[in-house]
């Protein structure tokens, strides 16, 4: 329980708790400012429709495009709270990026801020991710604090690595002046912390990579090759690709379309050659590739892939949360991808390769 007391000449003289009219009080607080939560957050749904059992109290986005999803304890017992919340957590891991934005542009627009990427870069002072919903983390509100409450939100955190946390507000009255006082039930970094080790898993050796489709990936199949745009912020990271390294091609807003085996170091478009011949005299889907051959910053860079199995950008495979990232090449770590990638491909994931079907 939260005290507080004031400090005087004659020692420290204790202020009484005060009592809140209603919990909806602290909802209309934090909708106004979320700082008094977490400065990283930014509110972008308010009793936000579900398709399970009812409305969430409030939605907040961070400035990594993680989730919060914010619940009041109202007059719900402890287990109703904390079942509700986990219910409408179910619920927010199947959106993708297209439902957040539908979410938040709704709410934003009725309150006349905008749309969400200006609201999200007046926020954060930043451009909003591409991928939103990576993650998630739930956080009970209250005016107190129960110990069946505190028993539950811990032992999910603590034992499950489950992003769970609780805080609550006190109200203390000093005459004639009202003070707002909030707590958390644990350390929030603390909580993060436990999601992250329980989350990490061990790199298996796939890498990722993405294009966008301003590129032809039907170039890239035809002619053994991996590309993601010229000039030097597309090319260097391609230099990361190990040969002999299993790699899942993902295109932007479509899904994964191939996995191959890197055959060689990145480079240049123009000293490419395919059977002899160079790529450029070979004919060409997308003559982009062909622009600043000489200019060694502006020039676009290929790596040379052996395709193993892919598929055409309409047939492209994905699920709601795969793994995507705006990183032109990273490690790719998250089982779940790797595991669905690994069926859809054929890749056992030891190096060897089998037949889906």
């Amino acid at each position: 329980m939260t005290s507080l007391w004031k400090i005087e000449q004659s020692g420290l003289v204790p202020i009484d708790g005060g009592k809140l009219d209603a919990e909806s009080q602290i909802e209309d607080w934090i909708e106004r400012d979320p700082s008094i939560l977490d400065p990283n957050l930014l509110i972008i749904g308010r009793q936000v429709k579900t398709e399970y059992s009812g409305p969430i109290d409030l939605l907040g986005l961070s400035s990594d495009g993680s989730i919060t999803v914010i619940e009041l304890k109202r007059e719900k017992t402890p287990r109703e709270v904390v079942a509700q919340i986990l219910d409408y957590a179910s619920w927010v891991v199947t959106l993708e990026t297209a439902d957040i934005y539908e979410i938040a542009n709704r709410y934003l627009q009725s309150k006349d801020i905008g749309n969400l990427p200006r609201a999200f870069e007046k926020k954060f002072e930043q451009t909003i991710p591409e991928q939103l919903n990576t993650s998630h983390k739930m956080l009970v509100v209250a005016s107190e604090l129960d110990e069946s409450s505190r028993r539950i939100v811990e032992y999910l955190s603590s034992t499950h690595g489950v992003a769970i946390n609780t805080a609550f507000f006190a109200i203390f009255a000093d005459g004639g002046s009202r003070y707002l006082a909030a707590d958390w039930l644990m350390d929030q970094g603390a909580v993060d912390d436990r999601v992250k080790i329980r989350k990490k898993a061990p790199w298996r050796g796939d890498w990722y990579a993405i294009f966008d489709q301003s590129r032809s990936w039907e170039d890239m199949q035809k002619y053994g090759f991996f590309s993601a745009g010229g000039g030097r912020r597309y090319s260097r990271p391609l230099e990361r690709l190990p040969e002999g390294a299993p790699v899942y091609v993902y295109c932007k807003g479509a899904g994964y379309v191939g996995y191959g085996i890197v055959r060689g170091n990145a480079t240049r478009a123009c000293d490419y050659s395919v059977e002899n011949v160079p790529l450029f005299d070979h004919p060409l889907k997308a003559d982009g590739i062909r622009r600043h051959p000489n200019d060694l910053d502006r020039a676009e860079y290929v790596v040379p892939i052996q395709w193993l199995k892919t598929f055409a950008i309409p047939e492209a495979k994905s699920f709601p949360n795969i793994f995507r990232n705006q990183n032109i090449v990273c490690k790719l770590t998250e089982p779940a991808t790797l595991d669905y990638l690994y069926a859809q491909f054929g890749h056992s994931g030891d190096g060897s390769r089998s037949d889906p079907g």
